[in-house]
């Protein structure tokens, strides 16, 4: 990667220069005016205070090292007040076509993780209802940064924790337990906070079929039963649902299992130990202010019922310490973010350290029609299902628009421009590219070409504007993965990708790649198409989106 290169280069010559000095932060990035050349940095800025020079001296002094540096650069030069810029040659980039086509797929894996094992917790919705597109944004973005971990050198797992204990699995119970009470002729007022929606109606019925005995039962009883169903119902709802989704996972995990095997009481007898619990008003405390969390927690009620914080407690430290994940990455809706605070200080509470775990919180999103938002609420019956905006626009559109954004930022999905088969749609426009490349090689089949060989590709014949565009591209996708992976952002991924499809259809528009006059510039502009080809289906695959050969 040039951006590598470069940073060795500089550090080698600020070590000529100046000696081993602490080095503060500095950036190396691209210009946004290709006057300013290929890369940038503002190093000799960062270093003004290591030495009487001032930054435009300094800069010069770096400049006048690199310039020796021929296989790299073209031209290294100083700008005011001290930025160093850089021009990559043009044979570096050619060349590099080569290492994309000999390394095919797996052109962009590296070895970041280094095997690390890493436990990716995603989704986990309370099953209390069917998916809705909120969490189908967390079910792209989950599934995809494993993908993109397990592409960059980590071991990964993927899991579901299936909150199956607590309130709102009470509360789950009783709505279905009325709506069969309603069903079979009673009337009566439906309680604020029930949960509402028509599946609620169709467990009841599944209710009624399974159990006629049911309203005969005494209430707690029936009520215990109803719950079981629907939560096995839902369930195999939501798996249906993310496995069409292409979200597999290697392990569902019952939250009511950690009771069950007593880990919820092997962590709190690490606590006791540690005298980091204590009694207040009949509830049991966690002293979670010790650790930098805002105030203490309550791990049990007065009512002797745990909290939700005290399976999570003991669900990360299994995760941790008895299943020995070196990372464990979390995603949770927006609405979780007071948790993460008290989690980690559980961890710093047994001496786990708790940069160990990475949280993302997943923003909303807002679902446009006609102009018009569509309202969501799960317990209200309002509220998209995952299974409907993937029958109405498919998976890949779907997955493609909600990685289109950063995790952080709310993402407003226009379902009429998600429909569209046209340039203005951003996953038909990168898949177009790459059924466009496809049929380009059928076409050069047809016409009698042999199938392209590496020897068959003379890099020196390139020399049109928009090929060095594509060149510089497709070098850049090994970067983009290690920053995806990194900062675990797939919408790295999408943006790059977007970017190369638009500089291949400008030069499939500008230019003919098939020229029977000429075989030579013909087979290397079609090893030229095959790298971008190859690179655009790493790129969704990496996305979990289909890369089609025919549209």
């Amino acid at each position: 990667m040039i951006k590598k290169r470069i940073k060795t280069l500089l550090e080698e010559a600020l070590t000529q220069l100046l000696g081993s000095l602490p080095i503060p932060p500095y950036e190396i990035e691209k210009p946004k005016k290709e006057i300013y050349g290929d890369y940038a940095t503002n190093i000799a800025l960062v270093l003004k205070n290591k030495t009487n020079l001032k930054p435009f001296q300094i800069a010069e002094k770096f400049a006048q090292i690199l310039s020796e540096e021929r296989v790299l650069f073209s031209k290294v030069e100083v700008v005011s007040p001290g930025f160093i810029n850089f021009w990559i040659r043009e044979e570096y980039y050619k060349e590099h076509l080569r290492e994309v086509l000999k390394k095919g797929e797996k052109y962009g894996s590296q070895d970041l993780g280094q095997e690390q094992r890493v436990l990716v917790e995603f989704v986990s919705a309370n099953p209390t209802g069917p998916l809705h597109i909120g969490h189908g944004r967390g079910a792209a973005y989950g599934d995809s940064i494993a993908r993109i971990l397990s592409f960059t050198g980590y071991r990964v797992f993927k899991e579901y924790y299936i909150n199956d204990k607590g309130t709102q699995m009470e509360i789950l119970g009783r709505s279905v337990y009325l709506r069969a009470k309603e069903l079979s002729g009673e009337k009566l007022v439906f309680p604020e906070g029930y949960y509402r929606g028509a599946y609620i109606y169709e467990i009841a019925k599944k209710a009624l079929e399974n159990y006629p005995f049911l309203l005969d039962l005494e209430e707690k009883k029936a009520v215990e039963l109803c719950q079981t169903l629907a939560i096995n119902l839902i369930l195999e709802d939501i798996k249906k649902d993310l496995e069409n989704f292409r979200v597999f996972y290697d392990n569902w995990y019952s939250e009511s299992t950690l009771y069950e095997r007593g880990k919820v009481e092997k962590v709190l007898r690490l606590l006791k130990a540690k005298n980091l619990l204590y009694e207040k008003d009949g509830a049991l405390w966690f002293k979670a202010s010790l650790f930098e969390d805002a105030k203490d927690r309550v791990v049990m009620r007065s009512n002797k019922e745990f909290t939700y914080f005290t399976g999570d407690m003991a669900y990360h430290y299994e995760k941790f310490v008895e299943r020995g994940f070196d990372l464990a990455l979390n995603l949770w809706g927006a609405d979780h973010h007071g948790y993460v605070s008290r989690l980690k200080a559980f961890l710093k509470a047994l001496d786990i350290n708790s940069e160990r775990l990475k949280v993302i919180l997943i923003q909303m999103v807002n679902l446009i029609e006609g102009g018009k938002l569509k309202s969501m609420s799960t317990r209200q019956g309002e509220f998209v299902p995952l299974k409907d905006l993937m029958e109405e626009v498919g998976v890949d559109a779907t997955r493609f628009i909600f990685l289109s954004r950063s995790a952080e930022t709310p993402l407003d999905f226009d379902l009429d421009l998600a429909k569209k088969q046209s340039q203005e749609n951003p996953v038909y426009y990168v898949q177009y590219a790459h059924a466009r490349i496809c049929s380009l090689f059928e076409k050069a089949k047809a016409s009698g070409l042999k199938d392209f060989h590496l020897e068959n590709l003379k890099t020196e014949l390139l020399s049109e504007k928009e090929e060095f565009k594509l060149l510089k591209i497709l070098e850049n996708f090994p970067e983009v993965v290690e920053s995806a992976s990194l900062f675990l952002a797939p919408y790295k991924v999408t943006q790059y990708l977007l970017e190369l499809a638009e500089a291949f259809h400008e030069y499939y528009t500008k230019h003919r790649i098939i020229l029977p006059e000429n075989l030579d510039l013909t087979y290397t502009r079609l090893g030229l198409c095959l790298a971008c080809k190859l690179v655009l289906k790493v790129g969704l695959d990496l996305l979990g989106v289909s890369a089609p050969e025919r549209m």
